[in-house]
C-alpha cells in the first residue's frame, strides 16, 4: 500500500478539522443536551477540507445512483435489526413484546381506543416513513465525511479490506469518548464487553456501507442505510423487547447478537467488495 502525496495530506487535514469540530460538538452536548452538534461536527469538518485541499463539494458523491441500491440501503439494516431481536426473543435474551411501551404510545399518539397491534402499526409506520426523514440532516453531516470524502479517498490507495477496517475503526472511536463517558451504551456490562460489541458492529455495517458507496458512487446510500438502522434500532425493536437480567448482554448496539447478524451479512459483502474494488479507481 502507497498512499499519494495528494491523500496524506487530505486525509490528514480532514482528520485535523474533525478532530478540532469534535471538540466544539462534544461541549456543545453538554449545552444542549442532544447528539446533532457531534453529527454535523464531521460535516463541518468536510466542507473545510474541501475548502483547504481545493475539492469540489461534488466530489463527495451526490448522484442518487440506481433505485435498488437505495431499497437495499433502507432494506438490509432492517433485515440485520428484525433477524437479531428475532434471535433475542426466540432464544429468550428478551422478551415481545413490551405492552408498557405500547401503551406510552397510545398515550402520547392520543388513540386510547386503539388495541397494541394498531398502536404498533402505526408507530412502525411512522418511524419507517416520517421519523427517518426527519433525521436525516443531522445523519448526512455524519455522512459527508465517513462515506462521502473518507471511504473514497482511503480506496484510491487501499484494498477494500483495508478501506473497511480504516474507516470503521475510526468511525468507532468518533463515539467511544461517549461510551467512556456513559453517555451512550448502558450502566451494567463493562466498558470492553461495550467496546467490543459496538466496535464490530460499527466495522461490519460500515463494510456494507463501504460496499454500497463505492458500487453507486453515491453518498444518499449511505445516510438511507444509516438513518434506516438507527431508526428500526432505537425506534421500534429496542423499546418493543422486554427486558431480563441478561439482555443487556444480548440487545441493543452494544450487545452481542446485533454485532453478529450484522458481521454475517458484512461478510457476504467484504467477499464481494474485495474482488470488485481496487485501489486503481471507485468502481460504479
Amino acid at each position: 500500500m502507497k498512499i499519494s502525496r495528494d491523500s496524506a495530506l487530505t486525509l490528514s487535514v480532514f482528520l485535523s478539522f474533525v478532530t478540532l469540530f469534535y471538540i466544539v460538538g462534544f461541549w456543545l452536548i453538554f449545552r444542549m443536551a442532544q447528539a446533532t452538534p457531534l453529527m454535523l461536527s464531521v460535516g463541518f469538518a468536510t466542507i473545510a477540507t474541501c475548502l483547504v485541499r481545493r475539492k469540489k463539494l461534488s466530489s463527495l458523491g451526490w448522484e442518487w445512483g440506481a433505485w435498488k441500491y437505495q431499497w437495499m440501503s433502507y432494506l438490509i439494516p432492517f433485515f440485520i435489526v428484525f433477524c437479531a431481536y428475532s434471535l433475542i426473543w426466540t432464544l429468550g435474551f428478551g422478551d415481545f413484546y413490551n405492552a408498557d411501551f405500547l401503551a406510552e404510545k397510545r398515550e402520547s399518539y392520543n388513540l386510547s381506543d386503539w388495541n397494541d397491534f394498531s398502536i404498533f402499526m402505526f408507530h412502525f409506520t411512522l418511524m419507517a416513513l416520517v421519523s427517518i426523514v426527519i433525521s436525516l440532516p443531522s445523519i448526512l453531516g455524519e455522512e459527508m465525511g465517513w462515506r462521502g470524502l473518507l471511504v473514497p479517498e482511503l480506496s484510491k490507495s487501499m484494498s477494500f479490506t483495508g478501506v473497511v477496517l480504516v474507516s470503521g475503526v475510526i468511525w468507532s472511536m468518533f463515539h467511544w469518548p461517549l461510551i467512556f463517558y456513559g453517555m451512550y451504551g448502558n450502566q451494567t456490562t463493562s466498558i470492553y464487553y461495550q467496546l467490543f460489541c459496538f466496535t464490530l458492529f460499527i466495522i461490519s455495517t460500515g463494510t456494507i456501507m463501504a460496499y454500497i458507496r463505492l458500487k453507486t458512487n453515491s453518498v444518499w446510500t449511505a445516510v438511507t442505510y444509516h438513518a434506516s438502522s438507527n431508526i428500526f434500532i432505537q425506534k421500534v425493536f429496542n423499546p418493543m423487547t422486554v427486558e431480563k437480567d441478561v439482555s443487556v448482554f444480548f440487545v441493543d448496539e452494544f450487545g452481542i447478537v446485533l454485532a453478529m447478524v450484522a458481521s454475517c451479512v458484512a461478510f457476504f459483502f467484504w467477499t464481494k467488495g474485495r474482488v470488485e474494488f481496487t485501489p486503481v479507481r471507485i468502481s460504479k
